[in-house]
């Protein structure tokens, strides 16, 4: 699944445009690597986004094409 698709599903970003625009500034990576909003994400891949000051970091459990907002939240989970 694209990076910036999973965002969007995941709810960590509000809008796929956003994550796009987000990706493209070099704020988001995947496994310490920069990703482009294209890169597949896979299960198990590390995804840290930086939102300004604050730092998100959380390792992906599924892939769903559709989730509802209360299902969002078990796509990921937060890694320190």
């Amino acid at each position: 699944m694209r990076l910036d698709k999973y965002l969007k599903v995941s709810r960590l970003v509000k809008r796929r445009t956003l994550a796009k625009e987000i990706a493209d500034k070099g704020r988001i990576s995947v496994n310490d690597r920069v990703a482009k909003s294209s890169s597949d994400v896979q299960v198990g891949d590390i995804i840290t986004i930086h939102y300004g000051d604050k730092t998100v970091k959380v390792q992906v459990l599924q892939l769903n094409e559709l989730a509802k907002k209360n299902e969002a939240t078990d796509l990921y989970k937060r890694v320190e």
